[in-house]
């Protein structure tokens, strides 16, 4: 697919979007409105969305994460910018990778059955290392 086609990026999007509504569904997250479109994103591979807070409508409560990849969000309480929410991602798949390649119990998000782990932890940190970089570097931020 040509994510450099219009079409096909739009599409990619509303699917990502879709991957995120179901994820918030299904962890009984309490939001408003999941944004239209991504506040960032490089397709095919991640995509960052502002959600709104229920709370306080007109304002986003979450950032969710979803793409070549876990889907996933943090609270937006102390991460005001998608740039840090990938960060902060980052940081807590690296944490929770180390932990499932130890064979430790996890508490508050886990990723597949532990009959897994050995095999999950080393390409999650992989993918937080990834998330990592990117976070860091200022040139695939642009204007945002």
């Amino acid at each position: 697919m040509d994510y450099g086609n219009p079409e096909a990026e739009e599409r990619w999007c509303n699917e990502r979007r879709d991957d995120v509504c179901a994820c918030l569904q299904q962890q009984g997250v309490v939001h408003g409105q999941v944004g239209e479109w991504p506040a960032w994103h490089l397709a095919p591979y991640v995509a960052i969305w502002a959600v709104e807070s229920k709370s306080n409508p007109g304002r986003v409560g979450w950032w969710a994460i979803s793409g070549d990849l876990p889907t996933d969000y943090v609270s937006s309480a102390s991460i005001q910018h998608p740039r840090d929410a990938m960060a902060a991602i980052a940081t807590r798949w690296r944490d929770l990778a180390e932990r499932m390649a130890r064979g430790e119990p996890t508490t508050g998000i886990s990723i597949g059955e532990s009959t897994n782990w050995q095999i999950m932890a080393p390409l999650l940190a992989s993918r937080a290392e990834t998330l990592q970089a990117w976070a860091a570097d200022p040139e695939i931020w642009g204007d945002l």
